[in-house]
């Protein structure tokens, strides 16, 4: 990987981190580590999965 492909990669993980989706690549290092007979998620669904978490889903997930 290049200097700038990591700059790139580091600027995008962060960016991500502010909005409060944490790393795909982190995450499949801990599913390997620690949930290896478990599926992994795909990018889309993990990023679908962690906005929902957030935001919640069906609805806002507000109560009011």
């Amino acid at each position: 990987m290049t200097r700038t492909a990591r700059i790139v990669k580091a600027l995008r993980d962060t960016a991500r981190l502010m909005v409060g989706v944490p790393s795909y690549d982190a995450y499949c290092a801990h599913m390997a580590a620690h949930h290896p007979d478990r599926p992994v998620m795909s990018e889309r669904t993990f990023f679908r999965n962690r906005q929902n978490a957030r935001y919640g889903s069906a609805g806002g997930g507000k109560c009011c």
